[in-house]
């Protein structure tokens, strides 16, 4: 991965990582989902949500104010 990326979010619930994905692409602001599950047994691990850096200020407010239930 690229220099500058910051773990914003992190969730073994697919979803969940998914929905603060969705809320930032709307304020376009990149972000990346890093799947570190077990491939065999979804039980084990997290996704990870990256965003760059200097987003990292907007993307937190971007989560308190849309209330995103986590």
């Amino acid at each position: 991965m690229e220099k500058n990326w910051v773990k914003i979010f992190t969730s073994a619930d697919y979803y969940k990582s998914e929905m603060i994905k969705q809320a930032l692409a709307g304020y376009d602001i990149d972000t990346v989902l890093l799947n570190k599950q077990a491939s065999s047994h979804r039980a084990f691990g997290d996704i990870e949500v990256y965003i760059h850096q200097e987003d990292f200020s907007s993307a937190i407010e971007i989560i308190i104010l849309n209330q995103i239930n986590l």
